[in-house]
């Protein structure tokens, strides 16, 4: 334990580093199983929300994603043509170039992609702003006055946009129904920031069209994991849900050092290694254990505890499957010396934390 001791906390910000990464993404992983939104639903709200924020190398990613479970071409397509309307044409056509690289690269792959319905409808032409006016009826549940009140009064030529081009000609073709398009929708504009009035707008559209709640909540946890948590929490103020925090200073950080007796090794670690997979998966506030043996000496184990607060250690001490580690590896051990740490970098590991969740 002499110098391995020294050199395990010698380097022991990089590794616990390393641990944060990749215990934080498979936690994130498993507290984020998405019960409410299918893979279309999750792939077409990253699409849209990368697209909105005009991130293209993640979104090649997520438009890769997306076909391979099962969006067509078509939706895709027709979702970033929508997008114009919300995040502008610079965003929209960036997106659109992204998708024709995405599919040239997957057909010289050889991969044969969907291409899905194709509707481009002819719009009566004379009947655009009354045809946009009804389906904006529609969605909002509310009756629409023509000129729209405010905006539309100050600036007529917005509206007649509004109505005659995204809710006629976009919204006619059926490519996308109602629901889908303001899912899309929903999912750009929580992306953004400074648009939290047209964001409660399309949520209660949403909702008129079988969006619900719970979704909502989980389109939220799909917002945070692409963008950020400050924009997936603006979804959750306007639903009235918890906001999520980064989590506080107070993190314990322990490393426990233990030697045990040889002929106990095999049955220790088989019980250490089902504790320490109990704890990650069950408890949320257990960040990470991570079990090591040095490679000089299998018996000299090297313990890295994480949990999120003292409330958490303390929980995690009381249960069922600590106490059964704790009380049948008693005489197994011949040492065993705990460590606290303090960190030295507590603004960066709280940055950390943000990325991870």
């Amino acid at each position: 334990m002499k110098n391995t001791g020294y050199i395990n906390k010698r380097y022991l910000t990089g590794l616990v580093a390393v641990l944060l990464l990749l215990n934080g993404n498979v936690m994130h992983a498993q507290n984020n199983q998405n019960k409410t939104l299918n893979a279309h639903q999750v792939s077409l709200a990253s699409i849209a929300a990368l697209t909105a924020v005009g991130d293209l190398k993640q979104l090649q990613v997520a438009l890769n994603t997306g076909l391979d479970v099962g969006l067509t071409s078509n939706e895709i397509k027709e979702s970033l043509v929508q997008l114009y309307a919300y995040c502008g044409f610079p965003r929209s056509l960036n997106a659109i170039s992204t998708f024709m690289e995405v599919l040239s690269d997957r057909k010289a792959k050889g991969i044969i992609d969907i291409l899905g319905k194709d509707d481009i409808p002819e719009t009566d032409r004379s009947g655009r702003y009354e045809n946009g006016r009804k389906v904006l009826e529609e969605l909002s549940g509310k009756p629409q006055a023509k000129p729209a009140p405010g905006f539309g009064v100050f600036a007529p030529r917005i509206d007649s946009f509004l109505k005659e081009h995204l809710f006629a000609d976009i919204f006619a073709s059926s490519v996308l129904n109602h629901r889908q398009r303001e899912f899309v929708t929903i999912s750009a504009l929580a992306a953004m920031s400074g648009v939290e009035s047209q964001l409660q707008s399309h949520i209660d559209m949403g909702k008129n069209t079988g969006i619900t709640v719970a979704q909502l909540i989980s389109l939220s946890d799909v917002i945070e994991k692409c963008i950020n948590r400050t924009q997936a929490n603006t979804i959750r103020k306007l639903l009235l849900v918890p906001l999520k925090q980064v989590p506080e200073p107070g993190m314990i950080v322990r490393i426990s050092e233990i030697e045990i007796f040889p002929k106990y090794l095999n049955e220790y670690n088989a019980i250490l290694k089902e504790e320490a997979a109990a704890s990650v998966n069950i408890e949320p506030g257990v960040v990470c254990i991570f079990p090591m043996s040095t490679k000089e000496d299998p018996n000299q184990i090297l313990i890295i505890e994480i949990y999120a607060n003292k409330e958490s250690y303390q929980s995690h001490l009381k249960t069922p499957h600590f106490q059964h580690y704790k009380t049948t590896t008693l005489p197994m051990v011949k040492t065993l010396k705990l460590v606290d740490m303090n960190s030295l970098d507590s603004a960066t590991m709280t940055q950390l934390f943000e990325k991870l969740n």
